[in-house]
This record gives structure tokens, C-alpha cells and sequence, in this order.
């Protein structure tokens, strides 16, 4: 699996990451789990074409106790398997490393 993996993080802070996910509406049925959503302008043609039926198009973040791990791997939040389920292209997953790192600077979160 491709990730951006932040390592040996203060758990205070892996906390507060949580918290912001949560009220940013990206929790999923999993307690340390949260889905990022992945802009539409972003979506490969398939996954465009699959928008309704398999999205939103998200990436999930694990917030485990001393790390924060970004999958690099654009899933659908329906079916579970889908052609349109891809590792991220060069532009998502610079678009959503760089939301990741600014998620965190605007915690005041060195990472």
C-alpha cells in the first residue's frame, strides 16, 4: 500500500487531528478511521463516470496512537470493489498530500 505516513507524533496531536476530522463530518465506521474527501475536479474520468454510483471518492486517514497514515489509495464509499477504485494520480496525490500537511499546520502541528 502507497501512504504518507507521519511517525512518532505527540498522541495529544493525534487527538486533535481526530477531533477535526470528526467535525469535519469524515468519520466512518471505524473509531481511528476517517475519509478525506477527494475533490470532484479531481476525479479521473472513470471515476467520474462512477461518481454516483461508487462515490464520494475519498482517501483514508488511520489515526493510529503515535502516527497519522494517509492512504494513497482512491476509494469509492460504495461498493467495495470497483474499477474505479486506483491508486491516486500524480495531481490527487499532490493535492491531497498538501491538504494533509496544511490540515496539520493549521493544528499548529509540527510534523
Amino acid at each position: 500500500m502507497r501512504v504518507y505516513l507521519v511517525e512518532q507524533i505527540d498522541p495529544d496531536h493525534v487527538k486533535r487531528v481526530a477531533k477535526r476530522c470528526k467535525d469535519m463530518g469524515c468519520e466512518s465506521a471505524l473509531d481511528d478511521l476517517f475519509w478525506l474527501p477527494l475533490p470532484k475536479s479531481l476525479l479521473t474520468e472513470e471515476q467520474l463516470a462512477h461518481d454516483a454510483e461508487c462515490g464520494p471518492h475519498s482517501l483514508a486517514l488511520e489515526c493510529g496512537e503515535d502516527y497519522l497514515r494517509l492512504e494513497l489509495l482512491v476509494r469509492g464509499r460504495g461498493p467495495l470493489r470497483c474499477s474505479c477504485i486506483a491508486y491516486c494520480t500524480p495531481a490527487q496525490r499532490e493535492h491531497m498530500v498538501n491538504y494533509f500537511d496544511n490540515l496539520l499546520k493549521e493544528l499548529d502541528i509540527p510534523a
